[in-house]
């Protein structure tokens, strides 16, 4: 999947090791070391971003943990399996398809405040 070079950039000021990944047919950015709001335990952690429609969501953000917060978050998806590894997400859904990479995990991020 092709984004702009200047998203990809903004990417890389978020998570300088971003990379990108597919499984399934479906592309993936690994985010490693994500840096988690104020309050969320732990503070850093490894991240999946779908940027693209997924099990009824606009995008998904998987983490490599259930990760605590200030918020009670559903984490109705643990134990998935993408690129070799498991994931867990919680359910926020984005209504919004026109934002940019780093607003994407932004939004996302966004309910563990």
């Amino acid at each position: 999947m092709n984004f702009p070079e200047d998203q990809l950039a903004e990417l890389k000021q978020l998570c300088p090791d971003a990379s990108w990944c597919q499984d399934g047919g479906i592309g993936y950015f690994l985010l490693p070391a994500l840096a988690l709001p104020d309050g969320c335990t732990p503070s850093v952690a490894d991240a999946l971003l779908c940027p693209t429609a997924r099990d009824g969501y606009n995008s998904r953000l998987f983490f490599d943990r259930v990760v605590s917060s200030r918020q009670a978050l559903n984490w109705h998806m643990q134990n998935v399996r993408i690129a070799e590894r498991n994931w867990s997400a919680y359910s926020w859904k984005l209504n919004r398809t026109d934002l940019r990479l780093a607003q994407i995990i932004g939004e996302h991020l966004r309910a563990l405040r």
